[in-house]
């Protein structure tokens, strides 16, 4: 059968067959389970309508049950199991077998370190622009550009990216934009001020931000008269210590800012550098995801009471104190929601670091590890332990995100 007359013959059997079961359900529910001519007519037809909406929904609720649940029950069985053997159960014999290699550990170690850099990043450049883009005639030109990238695959954008950090040999010419800038370095006031003031300068910036997220996610902590869930104080706490830890890293990063020592003249093959590599993957997903903390957070900031804001510039608050005094702490809810939807996304990362460097030069990350495990060695034990991990790592903060997500909507009404 020809592909467009088989996807044609696939809608209508498939709208048919909605149609049909809503039809027939519908009408099994009105006339045979509670019929309204009995003498109780009246409370089965209160019952039918209690009934109808689950009945209408059990489909849905079936197909999320098997293309979720069923893979979750059985990743955690094949994590307790060994393949090899036949299926015997093993119990937590992959994840001690896992947590005793080490390139799990550096996944660990740069899954926390993605954590801490991209959602802060994100949200602290898409906040930025947020406000920035509200206050320009062109705003809304710009905001479209910096919303670009989110079309683009992470793959699609893992290979712009090769290109701009490509390297090539010394008596050759380099197309790569960051090896053509590095080349104009010769260690001079020129190469001072923007290899080392500058970066110093914005690693503060971040850190002074970061800090002040950190107070305003820790204020409703000190509030006696708030009632608190001992998740939300978690939560809450964890983010905290997360933001102390963001802030110490960056201090450490402006020291080595200006102790290191650069190789001037020479072009860099910037993804074969420990550490520093797995920065510039993350720039990728920054560059992907400010776009999206902008429009939430430009939307947040449009829903800020303008009485307010009037009321703080009769008073003498100047543009910094409106932003950060006024508007930032009205919207902090929203900024929370922002920050841990793409802390999700941070937790899932695969596809630009696969694309990349494979988790080459000590840039693994979890996920990968997980392909690497599931696919390459062909183990499938210690592959599902850390799919599993992933799920644990993730749900928590899932939970917290839509528990401020509700919190929001009732905000709203």
């Amino acid at each position: 059968m020809h592909p467009a007359l088989l996807g044609i013959v696939t809608i209508l059997i498939g709208v048919g067959g909605c149609l049909a079961y809503f039809s027939v359900s519908n009408l099994v529910l009105d006339t045979l389970i509670f019929p309204p001519k009995s003498g109780d007519g009246g409370r089965n037809i209160n019952r039918a309508n209690a009934v109808r909406p689950w009945l209408f929904l059990f489909p849905a609720i079936a197909a999320l049950g098997l293309y979720l649940g069923y893979p979750v029950m059985e990743t955690l069985r094949l994590s307790l199991t060994d393949r090899d053997a036949g299926g015997a159960f093993v119990g937590l014999a992959n994840f001690k077998n896992m947590a005793s290699e080490d390139k799990f550990w550096e996944a660990m170690r740069n899954n926390m370190l993605w954590l801490i850099i991209v959602p802060a990043a994100s949200t602290a450049f898409g906040l930025l622009a947020a406000q920035l883009t509200d206050r320009i005639s062109w705003g809304n030109i710009a905001k479209s550009i910096i919303f670009m990238p989110m079309a683009i695959s992470f793959v699609g954008a893992a290979v712009i990216f090769r290109l701009i950090y490509d390297a090539r040999p010394e008596n050759q010419d380099q197309i790569g934009v960051l090896n053509a800038i590095w080349l104009n370095f010769d260690g001079g006031a020129g190469s001072f001020i923007v290899l080392r003031l500058a970066p110093a300068i914005l690693v503060l910036a971040f850190a002074a931000m970061v800090a002040y997220a950190a107070k305003i996610i820790a204020a409703p902590l000190w509030d006696r008269h708030k009632k608190k869930a001992i998740l939300v104080v978690a939560l809450r706490g964890g983010s905290v210590l997360i933001a102390a830890g963001l802030v110490v890293q960056s201090l450490w990063s402006v020291v080595q800012i200006f102790s290191a020592e650069y190789t001037y003249g020479a072009p860099q093959t910037w993804l074969t550098i420990p550490f520093w590599n797995s920065f510039f993957l993350m720039v990728v997903l920054i560059w992907i995801q400010t776009g999206f903390a902008m429009v939430i957070l430009s939307a947040a900031l449009r829903g800020v009471p303008q009485e307010t804001v009037e009321a703080a510039i009769v008073d003498g608050a100047n543009p910094f104190q409106v932003f950060f005094r006024i508007k930032v702490p009205q919207i902090s809810g929203t900024i929370v929601v922002v920050w841990t939807t793409i802390t999700l996304v941070v937790l899932k990362v695969f596809d630009i670091v696969f694309a990349m460097t494979n988790g080459q030069w000590d840039t693994q990350v979890l996920a990968n590890y997980m392909i690497d495990k599931l696919f390459r060695a062909n183990d499938w034990g210690v592959g599902s332990a850390a799919a599993i991990v992933i799920m644990l790592l993730v749900s928590p903060i899932l939970i917290w995100n839509v528990h401020n997500a509700r919190q929001e909507m009732k905000g709203m009404r």
